[in-house]
């Protein structure tokens, strides 16, 4: 298969400090390893002239994020900010392990305390705009890039939306769900409908169409059509009623669930996985559309989607035109670690590491 390279951030502008809304609780040490606030107060008595240099890195091949949100927390919390030296890579860079992302060098005192807080922030990040961007690459790999839409609210705390929103625009997703996950980067939350507005019709797919058509008549028109588990039916009725104006049907069907075309063609049952959102009944549901005219409504899937399942859906030229995908997406891959490796402008760290310079890096003023 031709490879899709995507293009990930490009020479864009660092976030500023007025990009984050850190809790001020971080200049107390509230976040930080108890050890970091000891070992701070400790050098301040006795040790209070030591300059090191610490060193950033991870251990998988990656697409680096957090950067700009780790510059802010040192300008913001650390002691004396200008007179630290601050190296860094930028978000969107790829990363290769064991390969220094970021450097900070001045007194230990003066930033050590926020050394676990910035592996947590670069592990998170990193982690999620590296996830977003394999799961984009892999809904590419039929030569036709079909967008991805960020779904993760539902699967983590909602005052990690913003963070992660922008950690997956810098992985490439499409659109994210809330208004929060694209705070960071200027955009809005993209979505159509949920299972609770058909809920609130009875069942009928249609009139809570037709009233989100009539409340939101500048939308793009998709219908989620697995409410009465019987997707193709419901997505008929929906074209026949809305024409040129549906722009697109969604199919989120649980796994534990089997479509009732299935169910009505019990011959076609024994040779597959019928349950969820499966290849057959996507196929199934295009030749519907198609047979009817309809071949400008577009099929956006969602519901339990990987990097591995959509690599399978595209190999097979399933046709989905969208991907919806969530709880994968947060899963945290890549860890960080933060260590000192120069000791007053000479080598010195714990056993198997070492200063390991990278003309990569750029000086942050």
């Amino acid at each position: 298969m031709k490879e899709i390279e995507l293009k990930l951030r490009g020479d864009i502008k660092r976030l500023s400090n007025n990009t984050f809304k850190f809790d001020e609780r971080v200049g107390e040490g509230w976040f930080s390893a108890v050890y970091f606030l000891k070992t701070r107060e400790i050098v301040k008595d006795f040790l209070p002239n030591q300059h090191v240099l610490m060193q950033f890195f991870q251990k998988e091949h990656g697409v680096l994020c957090g950067t700009d949100e780790v510059i802010a927390l040192i300008k913001t919390f650390a002691d004396n900010p200008e007179n630290l030296d601050i190296y860094s890579l930028k978000d969107g860079d790829k990363i290769s392990p064991f390969e220094t992302v970021l450097t900070v060098a001045g007194p230990y005192q003066d930033f050590g305390y926020l050394e676990g807080m910035i592996d947590g922030i670069l592990s998170r990040r990193t982690s999620v705009s590296t996830n977003v961007y394999n799961v984009v690459k892999a809904a590419g790999i039929s030569g036709i890039q079909k967008p991805v839409i960020f779904m993760g609210d539902r699967d983590d705390h909602f005052t990690q939306q913003a963070g992660d929103g922008y950690a997956a625009h810098i992985g490439g997703s499409t659109a994210q769900a809330t208004h929060a996950m694209n705070e960071w980067w200027g955009k809005q939350g993209m979505g159509t409908m949920p299972h609770a507005l058909i809920q609130l019709f009875g069942g009928d797919v249609v009139e809570a169409a037709k009233a989100y058509y009539k409340k939101f008549p500048e939308d793009d028109l998709i219908v989620l059509v697995d409410y009465n588990n019987d997707c193709i039916t419901d997505a008929l009725r929906i074209a026949r009623e809305f024409g040129d104006q549906l722009k697109g049907v969604r199919v989120d069907t649980s796994r534990t669930m089997i479509d009732q075309y299935f169910i009505r063609k019990p011959d076609l049952l024994g040779t597959f996985d019928p349950r969820g959102v499966n290849a057959n009944l996507i196929f199934a549901l295009r030749k519907a559309l198609d047979d009817e005219g309809y071949h400008h409504v577009k099929i956006v899937v969602s519901g339990g989607f990987t990097q591995k399942r959509i690599m399978e859906f595209e190999e097979s030229k399933v046709p989905v035109d969208i991907y919806g995908v969530g709880g994968s997406l947060l899963n945290i891959t890549i860890g960080f670690t933060g260590d000192n490796v120069l000791l007053n402008g000479e080598p010195q760290a714990k056993a198997g590491r070492r200063y390991r310079p990278n003309p990569r890096l750029e000086k942050v003023e």
